[in-house]
């Protein structure tokens, strides 16, 4: 069973988030959200009443200069050089959300925005189970084959580590211009690049390093627009690229990148999202009607939007997902829709065995007391290991590589997720320099990372990489856990409790929805879900015996305790989510459950086990 942790919290910090206009508890979500990740790292962190305010007033004034990116100016100039002499451009992007989400903001700004003719643009996404991530051998060959080649590539969310086959390309004579966010090999960035915009250069002003690819792109296209203006290509009153923020929401929120440290990030998944709500366009009426919602918010773009697009990249050709999201009516949306649907359907059915798979192979290191798990599933399906890494590391709270056979002979791909104590790029850097031959490429940031390496004996991976994350955590040890929030009394289990936290959202990575924790008399329950695995119930806070109970919802509950043990009146110590339920025009509170175990009489408590000292 997972132990539960309280995210920390700071008085000073809560007063100075009150003054800016938060409620106590909002204050309290917030505060915990800031100091979660310097806790785990014993720091004490310091917020500027600047940094403050425009974090939790997400505008997009906040938004530094475009210019600040290294190589702006002359990736800038030379995109209005080719625009002008009407060349060839070629957009090449990753296949996941954010690769996709880079592609419509590049496509769209040059055709739409800055009126380049459709044939002077080409689209290379590259097919993860053929051509595998990045500018790859495959993806370069087929460029190559063109006539006429294109002049000027634009990489985007990829291409930092891909320095053989850009130097290809610019053999050939095109300059290749990378955009991206991953973080950049030790030798630096490709040097037979045109120009590298990647905020995490050590040599980049740019202040925010965790910023995603599509805004990347976002950046370049703005900074190109204010560029043909001045060079009067474009009229002054050409229209800005707010629209594309869109895609740009999408994106972030999809690629996980920190919703809790930048303020950039949640201004434009604030803002995207206003507009996402007000736009027309097909793919999100789809969306719309498959889901029956009104509105986005950034839980839908996560768990609803991006593993359906996702999904056509992990099991065929990714192409599908960007017609869905460029469709121009609702027909071709709603089809484009409904095969991205039976792909994520087929992806879960993978992921689930692949799951089931990896958990059994894990016991062995698990029980040898491992900090790190290295997994090798001969059988595994490469396109979905990344989500299996994901799963185990939610069970057993430590770093884990997936590893299953590559596009090449006699080659592994590797996949891997983190806990929020290891930087996994940083990792696998270590396991690099311990073993230079070990793999032939990887790269990554701090909570993803991917690998291809020669086939071989893993015991070096395995005891390198565990040597590397001991070496980070020091003399801690990971553990699973549930980071919770407040133990929230009864006056407080009410929706207007909801809808002020929902004033807080955007939500996302390190900056999770609010989970609160309490005890709780089980007043009834009943299985419901086509093959009986949730559990519908009622539940009276044992602060207010008297209260009627409350709707609560626990999915996939069966797998988690034993039925038998729900009794009538059965006291048990509960881990939440705050939610509004809409059913037949009624909203009413409901608690979604995370977890539950039952607790021997009204007063046992659960001791926390963890606590932050300022």
């Amino acid at each position: 069973m997972k132990t539960k942790r309280e995210r920390p919290f700071n008085a000073a910090l809560a007063e100075r988030l009150q003054a800016l206009g938060l409620t106590p508890l909002q204050a309290r979500i917030f505060c915990g959200r800031l100091l979660t990740q310097s806790a785990l790292e014993s720091k004490t962190p310091e917020f500027s009443a600047e940094v403050l305010a425009a974090l939790v007033q997400p505008q997009l004034q906040h938004l530094a200069h475009p210019d600040l990116l290294k190589d702006m100016p002359k990736a800038v100039q030379r995109l209005q050089e080719a625009i002008q002499a009407q060349q060839k451009i070629g957009i090449l992007t990753d296949y996941d959300v954010d690769g996709i989400s880079s592609h419509l903001v590049i496509y769209r700004a040059l055709h739409e925005y800055f009126g380049l003719a459709s044939p002077l643009l080409a689209s290379y996404i590259g097919h993860r189970l053929e051509d595998g991530y990045g500018i790859s051998a495959n993806l370069v060959d087929r460029i190559l084959a063109e006539t006429p080649l294109p002049k000027v590539i634009i990489s985007a969310d990829c291409g930092s580590s891909d320095e053989t086959q850009i130097q290809r390309l610019a053999a050939a004579g095109i300059d290749v211009i990378v955009t991206d966010h991953h973080a950049l090999p030790i030798e630096g960035p490709p040097p037979s690049a045109y120009a590298v915009i990647n905020p995490t250069r050590h040599d980049c002003p740019y202040p925010d390093a965790s910023i995603a690819g599509c805004m990347v792109a976002w950046l370049f296209m703005s900074a190109l627009r204010t560029h043909l203006i001045r060079q009067g290509q474009l009229s002054a009153q050409a229209p800005k690229l707010s629209q594309l923020l869109t895609y740009v929401a999408l994106g972030t929120v999809a690629d996980c990148v920190t919703l809790g440290q930048s303020a950039i990030n949640r201004a434009v998944v604030t803002w995207g999202l206003k507009l996402i709500n007000q736009d027309p366009a097909p793919c999100w009426q789809a969306m719309r009607e498959r889901l029956k919602i009104q509105t986005f918010d950034a839980q839908t773009l996560a768990f609803q939007m991006g593993p359906r697009i996702n999904a056509r990249s992990r099991l065929a050709d990714p192409y599908a997902a960007l017609y869905f999201m460029q469709a121009s009516d609702l027909g071709s949306a709603r089809t484009y829709l409904e095969q991205l649907d039976q792909d994520n359907q087929a992806r879960k059915q993978i992921e689930s065995q692949m799951t089931q798979v990896a958990k059994q192979a894990a016991q062995p290191y698990l029980q040898a007391g491992c900090q790190s798990l290295v997994l090798l599933l001969e059988q595994g399906h490469p396109g979905v290991q990344g989500i299996v890494a994901s799963r185990l590391v939610q069970a057993y709270g430590v770093p884990t590589l997936i590893l299953t056979p590559g596009l090449q002979e006699n080659t592994y791909a590797l996949s891997g997720r983190s806990v929020l104590e290891v930087h996994l790029r940083e990792a696998l850097q270590g396991v690099a320099d311990l073993h230079p031959d070990l793999f032939i490429r990887f790269g990554g940031h701090r909570g993803a990372a991917g690998a291809s390496l020669v086939r071989q004996d893993l015991t070096r991976l395995r005891q390198a990489f565990e040597a590397c994350v001991r070496a980070q955590l020091d003399t801690h040890t990971l553990s699973p856990y549930i980071l919770v929030d407040d133990n929230l009394n009864a006056a407080q289990l009410t929706l207007a409790t909801v809808a002020e936290l929902q004033a807080l959202e955007p939500y996302g990575r390190e900056f999770e929805t609010p989970l609160f924790y309490g005890h709780f008399y089980l007043d009834s329950w009943r299985l419901v879900g086509a093959e009986g695995q949730h559990i519908s119930m009622r539940l009276v806070p044992l602060d207010a015996p008297e209260h009627s109970g409350i709707a609560s919802i626990w999915f996939y509950a069966v797998d988690m305790i034993n039925t038998d043990d729900l009794t009538p009146d059965v006291c048990l110590e509960v881990i939440y989510t705050l939610n509004a339920n809409t059913y037949r025009g009624r909203t009413h509170l409901q608690l979604v459950v995370e977890s539950a175990h039952c607790i021997e009489h009204p007063n046992a408590s659960s001791s926390l086990t963890y606590t932050y000292q300022p």
